[in-house]
């Protein structure tokens, strides 16, 4: 675990300029400076950085940040990996702090695990290319692949050797637990005996993002009617095949830059076209895709495009991993390569250009994909036909984009020659059932009993309305925002506020703007809705209670992504008042020389939102309580809401000090 104190030398060291300067070609534009944004395709620059406030933001996407934020974004590492980074970049030392016993051995598991993995890769890799069997059995079959050394180099394929325990043995005696050498798959135990998972393989380490061997697959050479012909690593504490994909960690730099990524079925398809000069490929390692892996895809781009072996029996069964494409909101292309071919065969026997083109050319949208493969067992079969209109209909009702809903089903109309409105009609069908059933789901556990006749409510207690429910709800979510982004921005600046002291005179007080916010909040005992705008609060709270104020850094360089987001969100401002508007006697008001006024109503207005939405839920038990004296109760308790309510509302009219 890295100490607070070193994560603070890291940002001071990591300037950046020097950090995204590495990666983005940046030009000064008058206190920022500009360039394009490395994180989607733009010819104009909107990509800012503000070296005093050590943040960067993209005006055309979105994207801000930090220099860790930057190095996670743009390099893919996770934040201790991104620290570690940057520690190493700007020669800061890292001594990692000492963790519980359960944050230990919870750490010392995962990391046991992942050293046996990398032991277990780099013996692999020796015996392929240092033993005699390796190179005779292992080495040669590679070759015989087509594949390069550079890239077999590249790729970490070994060998394991055919023998019982052959890994095992040279694994314990390197000091390797044989525990970890259990949980990690790669000895099978059974009792007393002790074998290789992976006997007599050749062996394809599978990396996550940052390169670290998680687990493996091998292939077995011999003919063998007992044994698979591939076979994967277990799950394990590091090893989710859900959330994997072979070939990631060499893949991603290529699919964000082409903004594509081409999926595949097996290792060797991956290698054979990273091999061709197509990079941008990844396997879902013989599984059925899963959402883990389309999301993981998804950090990368909204563009995947599936390469199908020719004569792949099982394509009907890619349907469901096509629709779950859909349903995640991506764009999602299919490439049949011609029959007795696959991505592999065909990588190695044309050309770079070649491959390219043909999967360019040959790339169908789902729907003529489907079709393709459906129209085969229609023929003229009317009741067919309309099955296969069916089933494309429902993968295009689960896209959320309504656009692209649109486009599909124009498409659909034009191919099957089937009325547009008929198949809008059977979409908006599926969509009704599909929202009926989640309404059904959410509802199920929210029906109440009628209030009893003799319950009497005053009337501005009744029909208050969903609709005024839902704004009330808007207005709170609002001034939490407004609150927060005020104890952000201004928290450590002087407001003055007007008291009553003992004989009611008139005393003027200075008082920070955060020891305000934060004390009248504290007092009223009241708390966030938005989990971000709490995160923020108690933060504050915190370091007050430490007797000092939060600077900017504190908030833009926070471990706790919500909070720096957040914060980098509001100091990133695309446009800023120019000093020269002064030289013209041209002067505007800014919402610092009306600070006072902006925090005590924006206070009293969260006040009065929270207060409207107790008196909402109050009002919810008065429908359904029962019980005459918890009735009377909870009446008395509204009607003391509503006076309260009225007198902040009041408070809100009020003419307030500046």
């Amino acid at each position: 675990m890295i100490p607070k104190q070193t994560i603070d030398e890291i940002f001071d060291a990591a300037i950046i300029e020097d950090v995204v300067g590495e990666f983005v070609p940046l030009k000064k534009r008058g206190a920022n400076l500009l360039g394009n944004c490395p994180f989607h395709n733009e010819k104009t620059p909107s990509f800012t950085v503000s070296p005093a406030k050590g943040i960067y933001k993209c005006f055309g996407c979105g994207k801000a940040g930090n220099s860790v934020n930057f190095i996670m974004e743009h390099e893919h590492y996770s934040y201790p990996e991104a620290l570690r980074f940057l520690a190493n970049k700007f020669n800061v030392e890292i001594e990692e702090e000492e963790l519980t016993s359960e944050q230990k051995e919870a750490a010392d598991e995962r990391e046991s695990l992942f050293i046996v993995s990398n032991y277990a890769a780099n013996y692999f890799k020796k015996q392929l290319l240092e033993t005699d069997e390796g190179k005779a059995i292992g080495l040669s079959y590679f070759l015989e692949r087509g594949f390069r050394e550079d890239i077999i180099e590249k790729f970490e394929l070994g060998y394991n050797p055919d023998g019982w325990t052959a890994f095992t043995d040279e694994a314990e005696k390197a000091g390797h637990n044989l525990k970890y050498l259990d949980k990690s798959g790669l000895t099978i135990v059974k009792g007393e005996k002790k074998f290789d998972r992976f006997k007599g393989r050749v062996m394809f380490p599978i990396h996550n993002l940052s390169g670290r061997v998680l687990g493996f697959g091998g292939r077995i050479l011999k003919t063998e009617e007992k044994s698979a012909k591939y076979l994967n690593s277990p799950e394990s504490e590091i090893y989710h095949k859900s959330k994997v994909l072979y070939g990631i960690y060499t893949a991603k730099k290529s699919i964000s830059k082409e903004n594509i990524c081409y999926l595949v079925e097996g290792y060797t398809d991956v290698i054979s076209m990273y091999q061709a000069g197509v990079e941008n490929v990844v396997s879902s390692s013989g599984t059925s895709l899963t959402e883990g892996q389309i999301r993981l895809i998804k950090r990368f781009t909204p563009n995947i495009t599936i390469l199908y072996d020719g004569d792949a029996a099982g394509l009907k069964a890619s349907f469901r991993g096509i629709d779950m494409i859909l349903q995640e909101g991506m764009n999602v292309r299919v490439v049949l390569f011609p029959e007795g071919e696959d991505p592999d065969s065909y990588a190695k026997a044309y050309n770079t250009e070649e491959l390219k083109d043909y999967i360019t050319t040959n790339a169908q949208d789902f729907i003529r994909f489907k079709t393709s493969v459906l129209i085969k067992d229609v023929g003229d079969d009317p009741i067919k036909k309309a099955e296969l209109v069916k089933d494309i209909v429902a993968s295009i009702a689960i896209i959320p984009d309504q656009i692209k809903r649109s486009v599909y089903t124009q498409e659909c109309s034009s191919l099957l020659e089937i009325p547009e409105q008929a198949l809008i009609n059977e979409i908006n069908n599926l969509l009704r059932k599909s929202v009926a059933k989640q309404a059904k789901k959410t509802s199920n556990s929210q029906q109440h009993d009628e209030l009893p006749d003799d319950l009497f409510l005053p009337e501005e207690f009744q029909n208050q309305g969903a609709q005024q429910e839902k704004k009330d709800e808007g207005d709170l979510a609002h001034w939490e925002r407004e609150v927060a982004r005020l104890l952000v921005s201004y928290g450590d600046q002087p407001i003055k506020i007007e008291l009553l002291g003992e004989n009611d005179e008139k005393i003027v007080e200075e008082v920070t703007a955060a020891v305000y916010i934060i004390d009248n909040i504290n007092n009223d005992g009241i708390s966030f809705e938005d989990g971000t705008c709490q995160k923020i609060f108690n933060f504050y709270n915190e370091v007050l209670e430490s007797d000092r104020l939060p600077t900017h850094h504190d908030f833009t360089n926070h471990p706790d992504q919500d909070i720096s987001q957040y914060a980098i969100g509001i100091y990133a401002v695309q446009h800023e008042l120019s000093p020269n508007w002064a030289k013209h006697k041209i002067f505007t008001t800014t919402e610092e020389m009306q600070l006072t006024v902006a925090v005590v109503n924006s206070l009293f207005a969260f006040q009065l939102s929270k207060l409207t939405q107790l008196i909402l839920k109050n009002q919810e038990q008065l429908k359904t309580e029962k019980d005459a004296d918890k009735q009377f109760a909870l009446l008395e308790e509204q009607l003391n809401l509503q006076q309260i309510k009225k007198q902040l509302a009041a408070k809100l009219g009020r003419i307030i000090l500046k």
